[in-house]
This record gives structure tokens, C-alpha cells and sequence, in this order.
């Protein structure tokens, strides 16, 4: 990749949400917390989201996957501009770029083994958790390249869109944590993706365990954020019963109170802000629910699957 090619600017981004969900999905499979019952019951004010995934693409032909739900197959199904097009085998997914290594983010990666050519991109410290697992030998190296991606550096995920990865306050993935855990940390284990157009700033975090004034400067005005939504307060999971552990231990900040998202977005002059990565317990997703009306009147969306979103010069 060429500093040209890379310092080349987004114009007209069209940006489409795969999954709104977070891990498991809602509902999720084994779950009957109050957002699931409804959800099992088919109550209309329930709209089921697949895990966290987005796809942005300028022309409409060429698309880039920001991170790989398990539920990729469905969400192709489901978005028929990621469809073959022509041909007998074609793909119009160019790239995967990936902004963490938990599950939810990477599982689907297995289901795109059938030979057709991608650029798979990630941070040096999420490339070596693929490469250590010999599963994702899957992925025919004659066809997908796995591209390093270097943090506060310009690239080109597709042509015309540039994109940077960038720090933001997180932990390592469930499955690779050890005795000790440490949460907020600011590395490669997870990121942030800006999409810089001409006149247009995009943001896509999906997963955030506490806003840092760092990351409150560089939102600062944005004309789009997609942020982490796991949990609408941080003891969620442990009052429905379905779970032990906080959002904070689980490395998300929480959407309500003093120190949740919505406050600390309440400065940041963000112009469109929507939330993505939302747990199955989360009230939000009741449509007419007090939480979901408290979102929105503090001026959030909700993200769900379809959701699209241009971005305009």
C-alpha cells in the first residue's frame, strides 16, 4: 500500500450495519431474560439483530467487512449487494478488517473459506491470535492476505476509502484472558476505526471500557460515531440473572449514568450517534421502553441489522 493510496479521501461513504448485536446475538440461543422472552414470543416491539458487524463500500460494488459475525452467511443473505454479482464465483467483499479477536468478531471468518480472494487487516497483536490458531488455516493464503495494519496510520481499505485504526480502552479477548485481567487498557488488542472522507469524519467502536479525554478530543465533533451499546447499566447481566460479571469487568462502559456513554458524548458536539453492539439484555431494545426513550431523546439511534447510513461530502 502506497502513503498515496492511502492519504486518499472517502467521498459519499455508504455505510450499511450487518449486525447491531452483541455476542450471541438477541436473542440470544439460550436466554430468556425479559428482551429474549419477548423476542421467543414475537412480541412487535422486538426486532432480532445478528452479532456485531458493519460493511462500508463508495461505489456500491466493492465492500469492506468491519469485523466477521459468526452469522456472515445470513447477513449475506440478507444484504444482496454482498452477493456474487457475476460470474460463476465472485464475491463483492474486498477486505475484512478486524477491530478485536473475540469471537463474535472473527467467527466468521471460517465460513469464508472457499477460495475467493479478500485482504484480511488487523493489528500486528490480533494477525498473531489467527495466526496461532490453526484453524484459521482455512483461509487459503494463495487467496486472502493477511495485511498488518499499524496503529495512527493512514491505509487504504478500499479504493478511494482510506481508514486509520486507533487505541481505545479495552481488554483481551474472553478466551485469551489469564489470571489476571487487565481492563482499559490502550493497545492493539483493541481499536477504533476512523473513516476519513472529504469533509466527513466516521468513527466505528464497537467495544470501549471507559471514554479517556484522548478519546473525547479526537470525537469531538465527528459527523458520525457508531459506539459500543453493550449494556444500558453496569450491573445488567448480574440483576436479570443470566450473569456474573459487570460490563465494566467485561470491558464495555455502560450507556446510563454519570460515567456511561451518553453522558460522556453529551459535550462532544457529535452530529449523528448511533449505537451498535448491544447485549440481548439491554432495555434499548424494547422498542417504547423508558431506557429507549432516554437514548433517544439525549439524541441516539439504535442500530439494527440493515441499518444504512450515508455519509456524505
Amino acid at each position: 500500500m502506497s502513503p498515496a493510496a492511502g492519504a486518499r479521501e472517502t467521498a459519499g461513504l455508504r455505510l450499511r450495519v450487518l449486525g447491531a448485536a452483541a455476542g450471541g446475538g438477541s436473542p440470544q440461543w439460550n436466554c430468556r431474560c425479559e428482551v429474549c422472552r419477548l423476542a421467543w414470543a414475537g412480541d412487535p416491539r422486538i426486532t432480532p439483530r445478528t452479532q456485531s458487524s458493519i460493511a462500508i463500500s463508495r461505489d456500491g460494488e466493492q465492500w469492506a467487512l468491519i469485523n466477521c459475525a459468526p452469522e456472515i452467511l445470513a447477513q449475506i443473505r440478507q444484504n444482496p449487494v454482498l452477493q456474487p454479482q457475476h460470474g460463476d464465483r465472485h464475491t463483492p467483499i474486498r477486505s475484512v478488517l478486524l477491530t478485536n479477536a473475540d469471537v463474535d468478531h472473527i467467527g466468521g471468518l471460517l465460513n469464508l473459506r472457499e477460495r475467493s480472494s479478500f485482504r484480511l487487516l488487523a493489528t500486528p497483536s490480533i494477525q498473531a491470535v489467527l495466526e496461532a490458531n490453526p484453524i484459521f488455516g482455512v483461509l487459503d493464503a494463495e487467496c486472502v492476505t493477511r495485511e498488518p495494519v499499524a496503529l495512527e496510520t493512514a491505509f487504504e481499505l478500499l479504493d478511494g476509502v482510506s481508514a486509520k485504526l486507533f487505541a481505545v480502552p479495552g481488554k483481551t479477548a474472553l478466551y485469551l484472558e489469564g489470571d489476571t485481567v487487565e481492563i482499559g487498557v490502550e493497545g492493539e488488542d483493541t481499536v477504533g476505526v476512523e473513516f476519513i472522507g472529504a469533509g466527513s469524519r466516521v468513527y466505528y467502536i464497537p467495544g470501549c471500557a471507559t471514554m479517556t479525554p484522548r478519546l473525547a478530543a479526537r470525537l469531538q465533533g465527528a459527523d458520525l460515531v457508531l459506539f459500543d451499546g453493550t449494556l444500558w447499566r453496569d450491573d445488567e447481566m448480574i440483576a436479570a440473572g443470566v450473569g456474573v460479571k459487570t460490563g465494566a469487568r467485561m470491558g464495555h462502559m455502560s450507556m446510563s449514568g454519570d460515567a456511561g456513554s451518553i453522558a460522556a458524548f453529551a459535550e462532544l458536539a457529535v452530529s449523528r450517534r448511533v449505537f451498535v453492539h448491544i447485549n440481548n439484555t439491554n432495555p434499548v431494545l424494547i422498542e417504547g421502553s423508558p431506557e429507549r426513550a432516554q437514548a433517544e431523546r439525549a439524541g441516539w439511534e439504535i442500530a439494527y441489522d440493515g441499518m444504512e447510513l450515508a455519509c456524505r461530502s
